[in-house]
């Protein structure tokens, strides 16, 4: 066993000694050094992040026959250094360097004498001025923290990446702009990082929550400011430096790249203005609280009245079936099936206007409205961007303010004009044919309240009922609140001729809190009074023809059956002829697929109120 192994460790011996005769001997990084001393002194080269990290002259000049070489002969081939740097290598090969012809020794100029500058930013600094005008950033707040050995602030590579650079110029303007939140955004979204060095810190938050912000998170940054557009790219200074594009004497013209017109006073927007900040932005805090509470009470109200109804009107329905298996007829009307005309043309063509248009505004609204959402982003998409949607909705409110001026029109009809309703404007206005509220309406709640909780009948009403009046008085309010606070919003650049620019903020506030309160009522209070309630559903189809049964006039509207029944007048509204089947079908199937919309759309937002950070 001895002899075996004795004689393998001889014979692999011989055979190393024979490969290393018949090859010539490498040179160390010495004997390198004895002859290109012109290129590199052996200290500077011991000094270099190579020569520390034991990486000797073949590691990277492979000589294959010393001998030829050192007469002049056989010089090495080219340097690869992706045989080390790799991943540094792929990076570059994709860059805008690699396309220019702009290699790794342009950048890093005396590569035998290279030092380690990990961590030195300012290096990086210097050697990207080598070659690029920096168009004022050495004198930007990047520029000067870096230079004082401020690891956290801005540098080239911190934008635009050390190897892996791409060409903005040459990249289309989505990608060029969106990386102009990008690498704002990856920094300054770092609140500790923003707090440690004095930089507001939630600059990123309220930018998101801006039209601006959110037309960037939805994908579509080309079309909405981003952080470059109002802060300049390198150029970057304090909002007090008057070299800074968001001085108070620069900002009416920084906004003006965007905003054509703008003024001075259109400049004092609150660009991070930030409603939870009682102290800096008191107004924007008021108004948000404002429509919070209003938000909650109306909710709170009307949710805990529509549950207590749906509680009750099952247990009717429940007691009805119950009475009808006894043998108990319900109570008889003569002519029940009797058509009469509850609305008239013009009534019907302004509802459907009214659900156009509530719908184009509900879908292309509350996309912008929850941006954090990915269903958002996918209706967004399917519309074709930000742009298709702004379009769509003002087209939602040019409807709206078409049906407000007939309402408008009728309403001065109804008061001063009309002949067949006795009385002066004032008596008109409070009297049973008006959906103004009255004190009927405090008995009618009353009565309301006692049936939900099984303390007397259920009552009956006149033309009106309480919820219809509330409907109807709410889209007067609505108009002033959505309507005019999106009018100031479509046309900031003339309003801010004559209102300072934080008006913008609250009226922002003001249109994106009453919207949510208009779509969370229609599709969940009105949606659930009108057709969802057990007596009507899945759906009360009088709006759309107009009709209704004498039974059910007179079983729901009992006290304005009396009162036309003393007038002597109920065969004026007689309908002998009813609707199409034809139209019919088309109305239903409209008026189904718009409750379902209405109802997804619902549940989308109670979703995302839960579940966002809109």
């Amino acid at each position: 066993m001895e002899k075996t192994v004795s004689r393998w460790v001889v014979s692999s011996v011989l055979a190393v000694a024979l490969l290393l005769a018949a090859v010539p001997l490498w040179a160390d990084t010495q004997t390198c050094l004895e002859c290109h001393e012109d290129v590199v002194t052996a200290h500077d080269f011991a000094a270099s992040v190579h020569g520390a990290s034991d990486i000797g002259c073949q590691d990277c000049h492979v000589v294959a026959d010393l001998d030829a070489h050192m007469e002049g002969e056989a010089l090495p081939p080219a340097v690869d250094c992706a045989t080390c740097h790799d991943s540094h290598s792929a990076d570059h090969a994709g860059s805008v360097h690699a396309l220019a012809g702009v290699g790794c020794v342009e950048c890093h100029d005396g590569i035998h004498r290279l030092a380690a500058t990990a961590g030195n930013k300012q290096s990086l600094v210097n050697t990207c001025s080598s070659c690029h005008e920096m168009d004022g950033y050495a004198e930007s707040v990047h520029g000067q923290a870096v230079a004082e050995g401020n690891a956290d602030s801005a540098s080239c590579g911190d934008c635009h990446g050390v190897h892996g650079v791409q060409s903005l110029s040459m990249a289309d303007a989505k990608t060029a702009r969106q990386f102009g939140a990008d690498v704002c955004i990856r920094c300054h979204g770092d609140e500790e990082m923003m707090e440690r060095n004095g930089v507001y810190a939630h600059a990123v938050h309220t930018y998101l929550a801006s039209y601006h912000g959110k037309s960037y998170r939805l994908g579509y940054p080309e079309l909405t400011a981003t952080c470059a557009d109002c802060h300049e790219s390198h150029a970057v200074f304090g909002q007090h430096d008057p070299r800074a594009s968001i001085h108070e004497d620069n900002r009416a013209a920084t906004c003006g790249k965007c905003h054509e017109g703008s003024t001075r006073l259109f400049s004092y927007f609150y660009s991070h203005g930030d409603h939870s900040d009682f102290d800096n932005y008191p107004v924007l805090a008021i108004t948000f609280w404002a429509m919070t509470t209003l938000l909650i009470g109306t909710f709170s109200v009307f949710w805990l009245h529509s549950i207590l109804w749906m509680i009750r009107g099952l247990a009717e329905n429940k007691e009805k079936k119950a009475a009808l298996a006894r043998g108990e007829a319900h109570i008889h009307i003569p002519d029940g099936h009797r058509v009469y005309k509850r609305f008239k043309p013009y009534h019907i063509f302004m509802h459907l206007l009214v659900i156009i248009s509530f719908l184009i505004l509900s879908l292309t609204g509350l996309p912008l409205k929850f941006a954090d959402q990915h269903w958002a982003k996918v209706m967004m998409d399917w519309y074709g961007g930000t742009a298709n949607a702004a379009f769509g909705h003002r087209i939602g409110a040019v409807i709206t303010f078409v049906y407000f001026g007939m309402a408008l029109v009728l309403s001065i009809h109804f008061l001063f004009i009309r002949k067949d309703i006795p009385g002066i404007w004032l008596q008109r206005l409070f009297g049973p044919d008006s959906l103004m509220p009255n004190f009927r309406d405090i008995k009618d709640v009353t009565a309301m309240v006692r049936w939900f909780l099984w303390k007397g009948p259920k009552p009956t009403f006149e033309r009106w009922n309480y919820w219809e009046k509330f409907d109807f008085i709410a889209v007067f309010w609505g108009m002033f609140a959505i309507g005019g606070s999106g009018l100031m919003l479509w046309f900031p650049e003339f309003f801010g001729l004559f209102l300072p620019g934080w008006v913008f903020n609250v009226a922002t506030i003001v249109h994106s809190d009453e919207a949510l309160l208009a779509t969370g009522f229609i599709f969940s209070v009105h949606f659930f009074n009108t057709h969802l309630r057990p007596e009507k559903f899945p759906m009360d189809f009088v709006i759309f023809n107009g009709e209704m049964h004498k039974e059910e006039f007179v079983e729901e509207r009992g006290d304005q059956w009396k009162r036309y029944e003393q007038l002597g007048i109920t065969e004026q509204f007689v309908k002998d002829k009813s609707s199409s089947p034809l139209y019919n079908l088309i109305l239903r199937t409209f008026g189904f697929v718009a409750v379902a919309i209405g109802v997804v759309l619902f549940v989308l937002i109670l979703f995302s109120v839960l579940t966002g950070s809109h």
